[in-house]
């Protein structure tokens, strides 16, 4: 009997819909699992088929983080390790990454827990779509690790100094409705409205124009390392001042921009 994949990958509408797929484990992060995820989003990426991507993980987890139990020897490795740049790995910057850095977005559709490893994968994403059954927590100071993957940086960031050091200090649970009013979440949906929700946010980017598309995520990432404010605005000016567009291109979208906005305003 063939084994199901660790990451099921699904492409309609130029809409890349990628499932975790350990749910006995409740999709904790074994290498085998971190290799695949790591593949499809680089699949998804170099594909010219696909214009957005939607992560989620099989029910009742996201992703409850890291294998423990491989991690501390007492299971077999899952696969081997990787060459570098082949897989999960430490960037330059000091991040380790859990998923490649792609030109697209990827919405990360929160469909249960979302712990330590689990919730720095979610924090890896673009912007994050929570169930109301989605439950965020970092728990590293339970376990007696140092996390690595960008939760400190990026869970401040998102909800504020004082509640990240919180959620890393008590590894308390946030509610999906907490992480709404945080700033952790953009949306919080009915269970199993979650993965179509997310998927209507990813047509709605894939119905945009891609160099645009493109050229603002590599924007808005080069942004976050400005210093200032001013840097910021430089930043910003830079990729106006230097953007080219053919004005037929304008044309082309104008008609479609505009009844677009006039069916979100109406």
């Amino acid at each position: 009997m063939e084994r199901e994949p660790l990451v099921i990958f699904e492409v309609t509408d130029r809409i890349a819909t990628l499932t975790l797929n350990r749910p006995e484990a409740r999709n904790a992060l074994n290498r085998a699992l971190m290799h695949a995820l790591w593949d499809a989003i680089a699949q998804a990426g170099s594909d010219p088929g696909v214009d957005a991507v939607v992560l989620t993980g099989a029910d009742p987890a996201f992703s409850a983080g890291v294998d423990l139990k491989e991690v501390s020897g007492e299971g077999t490795p899952s696969a081997d390790p990787r060459e570098p740049g082949r897989g999960p790995e430490r960037d330059t910057n000091g991040l380790f990454r859990f998923i490649p850095v792609i030109e697209k977005p990827v919405i990360g559709a929160i469909n249960g827990v979302a712990v330590t490893g689990g919730l720095e994968i979610a924090l890896q994403c673009t912007f994050l779509v929570a169930s109301e059954r989605a439950r965020f927590a970092d728990t590293h100071a339970r376990v007696g690790i140092m996390p690595g993957g960008g939760i400190t940086v990026l869970m401040a960031q998102s909800m504020g100094l004082r509640q990240a050091i919180e959620l890393s200090l008590t590894g308390n649970f946030l509610t999906a409705d907490d992480a709404l009013r945080l700033g952790l979440v953009n949306h919080v949906v009915p269970h199993e409205d979650l993965v179509p929700f997310a998927q209507r946010l990813a047509g709605d980017i894939a119905n945009n124009d891609q160099q645009s598309i493109r050229r603002l995520l590599l924007h808005y990432r080069q942004m976050t390392n400005a210093a200032t404010l001013d840097e910021a605005h430089l930043i910003e000016g830079y990729m106006a001042e230097t953007w080219r567009m053919a004005t037929s291109r304008v044309a082309e979208r104008r008609a479609d921009v505009m009844a677009r906005g006039r069916s979100q305003t109406s």
